[in-house]
């Protein structure tokens, strides 16, 4: 580990990605559930790094944190995120993430 994943026991082996900055709530709310779900996910910090800000906002298409990736899937922000959650396909993606890799 590089010091920017998070590893927490009985973890998803999904392919989890996150942009974030260090103290933005969303970022954190949406880091919560996820390690809740013991999900392994690659978090990228964009605080101060300008190069990482325009990757993400290429990617993404959006400038703002969080920005999340499940896969090669763009899920959104925490919204989005809490969405799939209420919406019972947050573990579906999760799974299939991991059967895909």
């Amino acid at each position: 580990m590089d010091g920017t994943e998070a590893a927490y026991p009985q973890q998803m082996n999904s392919d989890v990605m996150i942009y974030t900055t260090r103290w933005c709530p969303y970022c954190i709310r949406a880091k919560g559930l996820l390690t809740s779900k013991g999900v392994d996910y690659r978090e990228i910090p964009v605080d101060g790094d300008r190069a990482l800000r325009e990757e993400m906002a290429g990617r993404a298409g959006k400038t703002s944190v969080p920005q999340i990736w499940i896969g090669e899937q763009h899920v959104g922000g925490c919204d989005e995120l809490f969405a799939l959650e209420r919406a019972g396909r947050l573990d579906i993606m999760l799974g299939s993430s991991a059967a895909s890799a």
